[in-house]
């Protein structure tokens, strides 16, 4: 197959999609997922959920196809990108010292149903957190 097909046939299915409004820390708190379809949302207990979110920093950075969008004050956006058709996912991550935990949350922009990525990613990173 010719490069320039396969650069033509990527630039085609690029699908980013819209960056949704509701991401962030609202009221202590990340949003809640609009449908368990293509979204994902999880605590994970910790001891000190700001060394916790300090330790995945370097996790998120170094995983493939993502790219660190905003960090500070306890919270951090990624957008994660798949490698066939370049669905964009937004990762975030929130210390919350008062609950103890790490807020994690991962939606997809575009689709239906992520089938199950979003899911997977989070268990990823907690599988960090404990390893």
């Amino acid at each position: 197959m010719p490069h320039w097909f396969l650069v033509l046939t990527m630039a085609l299915f690029h699908l980013v999609g819209p960056v949704p409004a509701d991401l962030g820390v609202h009221n202590g708190a990340l949003a809640p997922c609009p449908s368990p379809a293509h979204c994902a949302r999880v605590d994970w207990p910790v001891a000190d959920p700001g060394a916790a979110l300090e330790a995945l920093v370097p996790v998120v950075a170094a995983t493939p196809r993502t790219a660190i969008v905003e960090q500070g004050d306890g919270y951090l956006h990624a957008t994660a990108t798949s490698a066939l058709f370049g669905f964009v996912d937004d990762l975030e991550l929130y210390a919350d010292p008062a609950a103890g935990v790490v807020q994690a949350r991962s939606v997809s922009r575009l689709g239906d149903s992520d089938l199950g990525v979003n899911s997977q990613r989070l268990a990823a990173l907690e599988q960090q957190l404990k390893g």
